[in-house]
């Protein structure tokens, strides 16, 4: 959609074979293939009519392409006033109970209506800028469609804190993060750890995968089988490390991929007409990947004091674990 300010541009592909991102360099030499990389992605890219997403998509000779390229983003983000779900705050600290949907921070898409806009509009000035003028605060970070517990600093010496606290994942600490998922199937053992280093995918520059240990970042994942019915289970989970997306990858990687999760759960999508009606409505009404940072616990940057919070399942996810543990023959197994 074509807004104000907004640069709507059209060309017709000349050379057939080549990747999206690489024949839109070809048609307009004045942006860089990063930057038209992150236009497809925001999907403001259109093939004949169609919105593409994929840079790697091959395209054919004759090919029609509309490209709109909204105006320069403001270089700092602005304050936006928001009702944020504050779990605890201090002159140090905010801890927040993100909501699904929430962005944490603007990016390509996303450059407004985050997070950080409303930290801004909340705490002023006195938010950290160690993480710099796009992520003020932000300490680590929840996926847009993962619910949970969220903790930003609004000092820089609590930022450098907490940080420390992060990179040492609890060795040394009382740092704790766990999650509460629902996956297809049933994991097994229904406790145990999940040792695989991840990376960027090669192939889907969006997604992570599990990678030898040479070539990617270690990730450990502890995890604990809660409930199990007939085609799901609840699944506890603790991070030891906390990469991007690393529950969700290291599930599916087991093959157990968490339902709602259209990146990684995709072969898993038939798998919702084996469900009950009233099971495939609330997957439906969920909407997202079934995931929650229920619990979050550190040592309070300034005092020492131990901090552990923890936040119930939204409704969302309890309407879907009600429906599984009520479908016909799906009590939870023994």
């Amino acid at each position: 959609m074509v807004e104000n300010g907004d640069d709507e541009r059209t060309g017709i592909v000349a050379e057939g074979g080549l990747r999206l991102d690489r024949a839109l360099v070809a048609l307009f030499p004045d942006l860089s293939r990063a930057r038209l990389q992150d236009l497809i992605r925001a999907g403001q890219v259109q093939r004949d009519g169609v919105p593409a997403r994929d840079p790697a998509a091959k395209v054919a000779a004759g090919t029609q392409i509309v490209l709109i390229v909204p105006p320069p983003a403001p270089a700092e983000p602005v304050a936006e006033a928001a009702d944020l779900p504050i779990v605890y705050e201090d002159d140090d600290l905010i801890v927040i109970d993100k909501p699904a949907g929430l962005v944490v921070h603007p990016a390509p898409g996303h450059e407004s209506g985050t997070l950080v806009n409303a930290l801004i509009a909340h705490c002023g000035a006195s938010l950290s800028g160690i993480g710099g003028v796009r992520r003020p605060g932000i300490v680590h970070r929840l996926d847009k469609d993962t619910s949970g517990l969220i903790v930003v600093a609004k000092n820089d010496a609590a930022h450098q804190g907490l940080t420390a606290q992060f990179a040492d994942h609890g060795r040394t600490g009382p740092l704790e993060r766990a999650y509460a998922a629902v996956a297809w199937g049933l994991p097994q053992p229904r406790a145990g750890t999940i040792q695989a280093s991840l990376a960027r995918s090669r192939f889907h520059r969006e997604k992570i995968a599990v990678v030898s240990d040479d070539s990617g970042r270690h990730a450990v994942t502890h995890y604990a089988v809660a409930e199990a019915y007939r085609e799901a289970a609840l699944v506890r989970c603790r991070l030891e490390t906390g990469r991007t997306h690393q529950i969700r990858v290291h599930l599916a990687h087991r093959g157990h991929p968490l339902l709602g999760d259209k990146v990684y759960g995709g072969a898993f999508r038939t798998k919702a007409a084996r469900l009950s009606p009233e099971a495939r409505d609330a997957l439906t009404a969920l909407g997202r990947q079934a995931l929650h940072a229920e619990l979050l616990g550190f040592s309070h940057p300034r005092t020492g004091a131990t901090l552990r919070f923890e936040s119930p399942l939204p409704p969302d996810m309890s309407a879907l674990i009600l429906a599984l543990r009520t479908e016909a023959d799906g009590a939870p197994r023994a």
